[in-house]
């Protein structure tokens, strides 16, 4: 199986999960602050991991630009 696929639907699935919690937390499924913190909590991390693959598979272009290098050291023999 292509790993992309995997992926992709593992993103899927963190993304369902992700809606799920949601939607329990808007439509009143939370009785006390531990359960709103427990589930705060998965959003969020579901939230990081989610943009974390996002990152790995965007492809970002290198730029090699240089620039200046500015000594700062007291000493201007250095």
């Amino acid at each position: 199986m292509d790993p992309l696929v995997i992926v992709a639907k593992l993103q899927r699935i963190m993304q369902d999960n992700l809606q799920r919690v949601g939607d329990a937390m808007i439509s009143g499924g939370v009785d006390n602050m531990e359960k709103y913190q427990y589930m705060l909590g998965q959003a969020r991390t579901y939230q990081y991991v989610l943009q974390e693959i996002s990152n790995l598979l965007e492809k970002k272009e290198q730029k090699n630009e240089q620039g200046t290098v500015i000594n700062i050291d007291r000493d201007p023999k250095a």
